[in-house]
């Protein structure tokens, strides 16, 4: 006789879910015994929740399948929410495990009784609450299935339903992905249609449409047909570097955002979301869109994006098209002076000239962030940036997408105060001993939060704004942190010792944090 918890976790197995990130508590006990006899389950602890789903998030970026995570009642899923917001955003397969109170239990309104249900909703595309331990497999197969077609699943996992014991049924056999929703043909007949007659066109990409082998089709149609090329401002994952179709993302700002797209009579999204800026402000529109564009969705989340731009091209004659780069971007600068002041702009220079080949780049660098329109011609890298707007996901995605990838080097960008949110996943680093240079460009504030005070007028904030927009006073010291979490940390304040230090740290194995000053 197994417990649920034996065939839960047999069920997740037999899916190819083999990664756990958890953060448990008292009502998860018997999952985490039965994790403990099935030595095949990675099993990786977050000392915070959001550590735990960033991690997820991470993960699931690299391998295009769900990890599960283990997360303690209302308050554990609540206090992950905000990396499952991202992932959402990103639209990473994620199986959330959620442990519940017994059935019996349930009606005495124990102190961390809460409506998960409710909490799990906004961020996932399937909640299912396991209310009997023979139907486990099924439900697990459903969630995997939800996982991959719409991102992320969430299962709720009474005590009851964990300790209960039965006798062992069929295996869960392995099964297939589930089939991708069809295109629209009248759509697609008409977008083709129009990129026939020269229609002044841009393609706006998102998901795996983002992939070297959809965007080399994407480059040749923009070639045969004289559309422009873009991705969304924020996406998942990116392949690009030397030997990949290189695209521009579209600023979230009104004003660049605008010019980008100015003179365009249609935008075809594949995976990609409208244009908008990324708040409302009293003076001026949403939209980045001009007047009169029509915004075309040809497929999103759960469509065969590959699919839909292998067809696209050979529907507009571009399957033999030689590939013609299109994108009208600029070289990569990726010199720098190591005799200059070390600047946002010198750092991601030197990432971009010393980067390793098959990196993968993790980008909360935020304010700082530059990184990506200085290394078109990087080495070929994935880059994975924040994806909802919630900060504190560089740090534990980065630790995600280096236990999913652990031949590669990971290299994360990431500004000093969203840093301090999962500042614990550097302890998952240090224990899981991953390969994960993190750079903090600390300039001592929430310096985008700078910005948007200028966007509304407020030029010069006065005592107590600053004091809400700055992290100076008293300031805080990220190599004791480091340390404090057991990675080695040093702080550079010139770019020539910036460099020095990034070799070495590309040179060995292990985490490493480089606290660049900006100040």
């Amino acid at each position: 006789m197994k417990t649920g918890a034996d065939h839960l976790c047999d069920a997740l197995l037999a899916l190819g879910v083999d990664t756990c990130f958890a953060n448990p508590g008292t009502s998860e006990m018997h999952f985490v015994a039965a994790l403990d006899r099935r030595q095949d389950m990675r099993c990786v602890l977050g000392l915070f929740e959001g550590v735990v789903t960033g991690a997820a998030d991470g993960y699931g970026r690299m391998t295009d399948r769900p990890a599960a995570t283990l997360l303690h009642l209302g308050p554990g899923l609540a206090n992950g929410l905000a990396n499952l917001h991202n992932a959402r955003r990103a639209g990473t397969p994620i199986i959330n495990i959620v442990g519940e109170h017994s059935t019996a239990h349930l009606p005495l309104d124990a102190p961390l009784t809460s409506d998960i249900e409710t909490l799990a909703r906004p961020m996932s595309a399937f909640v299912r609450r396991i209310g009997s331990a023979a139907s486990i497999e099924q439900d697990v197969a459903d969630a995997w299935d939800a996982s991959l077609a719409n991102g992320i699943a969430t299962l709720l996992l009474p005590a009851d339903m964990a300790w209960s014991e039965r006798s062992a049924g069929a295996p869960l056999a392995r099964r297939s992905p589930p089939p991708r929703r069809e295109v629209d043909p009248d759509k697609f007949k008409a977008v083709v249609d129009r990129l026939r007659r020269g229609c002044k066109a841009a393609l706006m990409l998102s998901g795996l449409a983002l992939r070297a082998d959809a965007l080399a089709d994407a480059e040749r149609i923009c070639a045969k047909t004289g559309a422009r090329l873009f991705a969304q401002g924020v996406n998942g994952r990116i392949e690009r570097g030397r030997g990949r179709a290189p695209i521009e993302k579209i600023s979230f700002a009104w004003e660049p955002g605008r010019a980008a797209l100015a003179g365009l009579d249609m935008i075809v999204l594949i995976g990609a979301k409208e244009p908008v800026t990324f708040f409302g402000y009293p003076t001026q529109s949403g939209r980045l869109a001009p007047e009169g564009c029509s915004v075309v969705e040809l497929g999103g989340l759960g469509h065969d994006l590959k699919g839909i731009l292998a067809h696209l091209a050979e529907a507009v004659g571009a399957k033999s098209a030689a590939g013609v780069q299109t994108s009208q971007l600029p070289p990569a600068e990726m010199s720098f002076q190591a005799d200059g002041p070390l600047t946002a702009e010198m750092i991601n220079r030197v990432v971009a000239a010393k980067l390793p080949k098959n990196a993968i780049v993790c980008d909360e660098a935020i304010t700082s962030s530059g990184f990506y329109e200085l290394s078109y011609n990087a080495p070929a890298h994935d880059y994975l940036q924040i994806t909802g707007g919630a900060i504190g996901i560089g740090v534990p995605m980065a630790a995600g997408a280096a236990i999913a990838c652990p031949g590669r080097k990971v290299v994360s960008l990431q500004a000093d105060g969203s840093g301090l949110y999962t500042l614990q996943g550097l302890w998952t680093q240090a224990r899981e001993k991953l390969d994960i240079v993190t750079i903090v460009f600390a300039n001592r504030g929430y310096a985008i939060l700078h910005g948007e005070m200028r966007k509304v007028g407020v030029a010069n904030p006065g005592q107590n704004a600053r004091r809400m927009l700055d992290i100076e006073d008293p300031e805080i010291d990220w190599v004791k942190l480091a340390g404090g979490m057991g990675v080695a940390a040093e702080r550079v304040t010139t770019v020539q010792r910036f460099a020095e230090v990034f070799d070495a740290a590309l040179r060995q194995r292990g985490p490493f944090v480089i606290e660049a000053s900006l100040l």
